[in-house]
């Protein structure tokens, strides 16, 4: 045999010894493993402001709705009537209503860090047709373009005699 080898046979390693060969860690199978730590902090990050963006616009304690609220990206604002400077909508024609609606929209909407700009929908809830005609004469006026999708409905009747009830959403650009 030649100088400097041995006869003996390399000590063979059984599979079970591979596992002694890592440190000592007590495995946590709950843990989230380390190639998901960016995705599920993103996840976590992503969810938390959408949650914490949602809040209540002009709540009034003892009301059984707000004036509007946002939720993420959008403002739902709740149907506005038009009453004149003294609160009441009776006696007011649909011009001075509609008129009055559509500022109350907009306080809501500035209120709530949104833009005129920024509604994509609008329901207008009328309660005679033959007004219709003046509403969008006034309504074209005060909206801004491009004009958010409409639809625009009769009801038999509206709360305190109004004659135009509008409501809006809006999506933050």
């Amino acid at each position: 045999m030649p100088i400097g080898i041995t006869s003996r046979k390399p000590k063979k390693t059984h599979w079970r010894s591979f596992k002694n060969m890592r440190p000592n860690v007590k495995k946590n199978r709950l843990a989230v493993p380390r190639r998901l730590w960016p995705v599920s902090t993103l996840v976590f990050c992503t969810l938390g402001y959408a949650f914490s963006q949602n809040k209540a616009i002009d709540f009034k304690q003892g009301m059984p709705f707000s004036e509007g609220y946002v939720a993420g990206n959008t403002l739902y604002v709740a149907g506005q009537q038009g009453p004149d400077s003294k609160g009441k909508v009776t006696g007011t024609d649909i011009t001075l209503q509609t008129t009055n609606a559509i500022a109350a929209i907009e306080r809501v909407v500035k209120k709530a860090g949104f833009q005129m700009t920024d509604l994509t929908a609008v329901t207008v809830y009328i309660t005679d047709l033959n007004d219709v005609p003046k509403m969008n004469e006034v309504y074209k006026k005060l909206m801004p373009d491009p004009k958010p999708a409409r639809a625009t409905v009769q009801v038999a009747g509206l709360i305190g005699g109004a004659k135009v009830e509008i409501s809006a959403i809006a999506v933050r650009q």
